[in-house]
């Protein structure tokens, strides 16, 4: 990664507001207007063409794709053979099984974990609102937090991350990344200044995404089961609650709206659309920033695990790939594409990994 200059300043609140400069990833732009260097330049007329409001095989293709990423029953997903899921199996093996060799690979470095919230820490619920994590879980992140650096990267907004999690001393990376805020000041021992750290690259958008979110709830509301999530600097779309004879006019609703504003792009999760700023962040990015923020950016004895079950997480896989650092965990029952190195199969294998990390740690306090 390119050597960065970064520029800290305190305000009244405690919050250390970064600007980082020469860097490949930041750069002064990541402050300005949409039509400034480090946005994705798209035009008008490539975006209708992409979106193609009245062309109907591109709404099918869309909702095809909606389908294939969100399955409603089993025979939804796509079927292996058994050669095929256990050449898949063998290429991302569960980390539970592989424990002891993911101990050994980060031996004599400093662990830095980082972790999805829905379908991660807490089951994917049909009401997003009610999408809360166990007692027990929360005391097991505790119990991570104390061990190693500990950040929570999702699509939610920051704010309501932070209200199902409630656990001060982490990281927090809400709107995939584009709202980042480090622990309470004397929560976290990672941090020297005790500090937290704030970082809003896509802080130019709020007036916009305000916008398109009222008249995103204004459209589909003719939608049965349709939920509108303002996300702060995204906006999500949930459609876990839209019989599957509805997608398609609700594809068709979303981008009805999205067409007026170019400066917005469309992204898919599992069952939910998800409308987000043109700019060159995502998860990826976010944990660079923070491995910086935590002294980790240059650093070869670093190891930073990444934990998610969402296409979002992917940024964040790819990533650490490229870094050649660390590794990726997939959550997921079912095979699919993926940058991740290992598997689990849900929240409660999530915990039965983080404990052993916690026992291990424990035992090994030195290393």
């Amino acid at each position: 990664m390119a050597t960065q200059n970064v520029v800290v300043s305190e305000s009244k609140s405690g919050i250390i507001a970064m600007a980082v400069s020469n860097s490949a990833v930041f750069t002064p732009s990541a402050q300005k207007p949409p039509t400034a260097p480090g946005y994705i330049s798209i035009s008008r007329k490539k975006l209708l063409k992409n979106l193609d409001i009245n062309g109907g095989h591109r709404i099918n293709a869309w909702v095809d794709s909606m389908r294939a990423s969100s399955p409603t029953h089993l025979k939804s997903v796509p079927s292996l053979s058994a050669d095929e899921r256990n050449s898949w199996i063998m290429q991302h093996p569960s980390a539970l099984d592989m424990f002891e060799q993911i101990i050994e690979a980060s031996r004599g470095k400093q662990i830095v974990m980082f972790l999805d919230y829905d379908g991660t820490l807490s089951p994917i619920v049909e009401d997003p609102d009610r999408a809360f994590m166990s007692s027990k879980m929360r005391r097991t992140v505790r119990k991570v937090a104390k061990c190693f650096p500990t950040a929570i990267v999702s699509g939610r907004c920051r704010d309501k991350v932070y209200s199902f999690v409630k656990l001060a001393e982490l990281y927090y990376a809400g709107s995939h990344g584009m709202d980042i805020k480090g622990p309470t000041k004397g929560f976290s021992k990672y941090k020297k200044d005790k500090q937290s750290v704030l970082f809003q690259p896509a802080s130019e958008f709020l007036p916009l995404i305000d916008e398109v979110y009222k008249q995103l709830v204004e459209n589909t509301k003719s939608v049965p089961g349709a939920k509108v999530e303002n996300n702060r600097f995204c906006v999500s779309v949930h459609f876990r609650c839209v019989d599957e004879q509805k997608w398609s006019e609700l594809a068709q609703r979303v981008r009805s709206v999205l067409k007026e504003y170019p400066q917005l792009r469309l992204t898919q999760g599992r069952k939910v659309l998800e409308i987000r700023p043109t700019i060159k962040w995502d998860k990826g990015k976010a944990l660079e920033f923070l491995l910086e923020s935590l002294g980790f950016g240059n650093c070869n004895n670093v190891f930073p695990v990444y934990i998610g079950d969402d296409r979002t997480d992917e940024d964040a896989f790819k990533m650490l790939r490229e870094r050649g650092q660390g590794f990726g965990i997939l959550v997921s029952k079912f095979p699919k594409d993926t940058n991740a190195s290992y598997s689990l199969q849900e929240p409660a294998e999530v915990m039965d990994f983080l404990r052993r990390l916690v026992d291990w740690k424990q035992m090994h306090p030195r290393m």
